[in-house]
């Protein structure tokens, strides 16, 4: 089995809606000329389009592991837009997240996902934890699921917070080999009794080229590291490599998951 090049659709952002301010990032939910409903994830947020690029990965990763994520589009914010904003900080961040942000489709009437009332097989949550490890995502807590229960359903959001070492960047071929500490804190860890078995039959497929065709729908202009001028394929070619060393490396994160459980 190989991974697929993703076909993200283009949508043209038509209304703002509200904010969800429990997100540090302050997404918002807009329409779209498409007719459907969308979460944004603004370009011109605190941690910016990094924040996008994880989101993306492990969104799209997910959903080659089988598991349910809502569908992501590039959503364009035309010039000046937020004009008519009251909301002074909400202006600003549309002001500065003018062009391509990322959108995740709404799910209406969802409710998050809570381990002490809802249920999950010991398969999907081993997926989830081997996935969450592989990409030192820290947002996955009792706290902050960052799961959605729709139409009886588990889907997963919000993997902005993931591969964190290209905040710092300079570092990150020495971060491929740390401890992921914060697994101790995942939601779902007593569930996650299969993670060995998952990661027999997963890690083989995460090699370069497959990972490669994934990240291959990340636009440029997310990519480009103006601070370290760092082109697009530069900053592409270190996320397949941290991605796969990470992978080929796994027995490091396995062990530390079931030491945590």
């Amino acid at each position: 089995m190989e991974i697929k090049s993703p076909e993200i659709r283009e949508v043209n952002i038509i209304r703002y809606i509200q904010p969800f301010r429990e997100g540090g990032s302050l997404p918002g939910l807009v329409d779209a000329d498409d007719g459907f409903s969308y979460v944004i994830k603004f370009r011109g947020a605190g941690q910016g389009k990094k924040a996008l690029v994880a989101e993306f990965i492990g969104g799209e990763l997910a959903r080659f592991l089988g598991l349910r994520v809502p569908e992501m589009v590039f959503a364009h914010l035309d010039v000046g837009f937020g004009r008519t904003e009251p909301d002074e900080e909400i202006q600003d961040l549309l002001k500065f997240s003018e062009g391509k942000n990322l959108g995740v489709h709404f799910l209406n009437g969802s409710i998050t996902f809570d381990a002490n009332v809802d249920t999950i097989g010991a398969e999907e949550a081993s997926k989830i934890v081997w996935l969450d490890a592989l990409l030192m995502n820290v947002d996955r807590t009792a706290k902050n699921t960052n799961m959605l229960v729709w139409h009886k359903e588990l889907w997963m959001i919000d993997y902005g917070a993931a591969l964190y070492f290209h905040h710092s960047w300079d570092n990150w071929e020495e971060q491929i080999e740390k401890p992921f500490v914060q697994i101790k804190d995942h939601v779902l860890l007593k569930q996650a009794s299969e993670v060995a078995k998952i990661d027999q039959e997963y890690k083989s497929l995460f090699t370069r080229e497959n990972i490669a065709k994934v990240l291959s729908a990340i636009p440029d202009e997310w990519l480009i590291d103006e601070v370290r001028n760092l082109t697009a394929a530069e900053v592409l070619e270190v996320y397949v490599e941290f991605i796969a060393r990470r992978a080929e490396q796994s027995e490091i994160f396995v062990n530390q998951i079931q030491d945590a459980r």
